[in-house]
């Protein structure tokens, strides 16, 4: 089809305007004067020129999970909806694979699996869009396996704007405008243009099957000493056992969350680095370190019960603990069949914060997250509230990737993110409250930067911050960048980028580059 312009007047207007997030837009004022949608390449181009010539902000929107208000807050602008085109059908001749911008992570993942037996290890909501999550550094229960989704990258279709105003189509890749290609391999959407298409030479294989697991403990059994041990041996895993190459195959979620919740617990995909399922041993030893944490047992777990989209049933807390937890799955039903979910869909408001983690846990931030996830806030409903720690490490920190992309944190064991969702704008205060109030004092302990109190500044502790969960709170920093994509020349490079190929600052939003 032809682009489909949908303005204020258009029935469609309302549904369109917005994301998953219901913050955004946050004033009527702030909406855009119109929405084009696109499904081919040719039709972005068009759209993007224009904006351009009528002088309108362009945004873009894939799969409109942005967590801040980078593409929906654009008083007057356009936005440029490129979910419909979500091709994944190659090119002729090389790169080998090729993923439009607007595909979804579940479209992805199986017409991958269908065409070719091959996988990219992405995320875990299957409505999350390529476009912003590859050139994001995007990552996934696969990535301690394989790495983050931009370190298979071969080359991309980006559109640019030059000095004139003019839409440039460019092929970039290691050899043509590297710099550039460098920067959409981690920089974060919204930043030199838009990516059109993503291409690979080379994607890891599918796992035949996986062995999914849960470890829950119940809140109202829960003492701080208990707590304690139980987040210092999660983390003393990923500090050691876990660098061990048997064990990349494993991946939590350990999403702890508030007490009014009721319970929280790790969720466990695992596979051999062969793929198969055939040797337990490694997950058997995981589980087996928690059994004197007094867990109780839980269903089996899915793939979106572990992303937070689902709720998990759990048993009694008289159940017993044993092997009969786990489940085996074929890779696809996993991850794929039954996942509908969207993290913060439909009319939830959200924020969230995030932090590399290079070492365990101390008791300091550990007795610093018990206080606030048992702490109330008047008027707020932190039963959605959550801190939830990844296990990271593996194939992620391979350091010669460090050159060649935008993600510079190479060196950490954990990820984690700091989450809250409610539904009403008038519990917005109370809920924000709590997770800046948690995070800033969790990075003003004694592991924190003495010049960056109430940030995860890089040191030997942590590693700074992830661009694809963007918190404008950050802004409050003048060394805000640096939280991002570290102090070791990657921001002055993608300065450099951003004058070079966006020399009229046409894509900007609160947290982009600086031209």
């Amino acid at each position: 089809m032809a682009i489909e312009t949908v303005n204020r007047q258009d029935p469609r207007y309302a549904t369109l305007i917005k994301g998953k997030n219901s913050r955004f837009p946050a004033a009527l004022e702030d909406r855009p004067a119109r929405i084009e949608l696109c499904d081919t390449s040719s039709d972005i181009a068009e759209a993007l020129q224009r904006a351009v010539n009528d002088g309108l902000r362009p945004t873009v929107r894939s799969g409109g999970h942005c967590y801040e208000d980078f593409v929906y807050n654009n008083p007057g602008g356009a936005i440029l909806d490129l979910s419909m085109f979500n091709e994944t059908l190659p090119v002729p001749g090389r790169p080998k694979y090729r993923i439009a911008c607007g595909a979804q992570l579940g479209e992805v993942y199986t017409d991958l699996f269908k065409r070719y037996n091959v996988t990219l290890p992405g995320g875990t909501c299957g409505s999350v869009g390529a476009g912003g999550h590859i050139c994001g550094g995007g990552y996934g229960l696969l990535s301690r396996l394989h790495g983050v989704t931009c370190d298979w990258l071969t080359a991309v279709d980006i559109l640019t704007v030059d000095d004139k105003g003019k839409v440039v189509t460019r092929r970039v890749d290691q050899k043509n405008d590297p710099e550039l290609f460098r920067a959409c391999r981690g920089g974060g959407g919204g930043n030199f243009g838009i990516v059109t298409n993503y291409f690979f030479d080379e994607l890891p294989p599918t796992p035949q099957e996986v062995i999914t697991a849960t470890i829950s403990f119940s809140w109202p059994e829960m003492t701080e000493e208990r707590f304690e041990t139980i987040l210092k041996t999660y983390g003393n895993y990923w500090e050691t056992r876990g660098k061990d190459r048997d064990t990349w195959g494993m991946f939590t979620l350990f999403p702890l969350t508030h007490r009014s919740s009721g319970h929280f617990g790790i969720s466990i995909q695992f596979c051999n680095p062969d793929g198969t399922c055939k040797d337990l041993k490694v997950l058997d030893e995981f589980i087996a370190l928690f059994h004197t944490c007094n867990p109780v047992q839980t269903m089996p777990a899915t793939i979106a019960s572990m992303a937070g989209e689902r709720t998990v049933h759990h048993a009694p807390p008289e159940a017993c603990w044993g092997p009969q937890m786990m489940s085996r799955h074929l890779w696809l039903d996993a991850n794929v069949r039954g996942n509908g979910g969207g993290g913060a869909g439909g009319e939830q408001r959200g924020k969230h914060k995030s932090c590399y983690m290079k070492r365990n846990f101390t008791s300091a931030e550990i007795a610093c997250i018990y206080k606030h996830l048992t702490r109330t806030v008047p008027g707020a409903d932190l039963s959605r509230s959550t801190l939830q720690v990844d296990s990271y490490g593996g194939a992620t920190n391979r350091s010669d990737l460090i050159d060649l992309t935008a993600v510079p944190q190479r060196s950490s064991i954990m990820k984690s993110q700091f989450i809250t969702y409610w539904n009403r704008s008038q519990d917005d205060a109370g809920n924000l409250e709590w997770i800046k109030e948690f995070y800033t004092d969790l990075y003003s302990g004694p592991d924190a930067e003495p010049d960056h109190k109430g940030t995860p500044y890089w040191n030997d502790h942590y590693e700074g911050c992830y661009i694809n969960y963007p918190d404008i709170d950050m802004l409050a920093y003048p060394y805000w960048p640096e939280l991002y994509y570290g102090d070791k020349g990657l921001v002055p490079m993608l300065k450099k980028v951003k004058k070079q190929y966006d020399p009229g600052n046409i894509f900007h939003h609160s947290m982009s580059i600086r031209p």
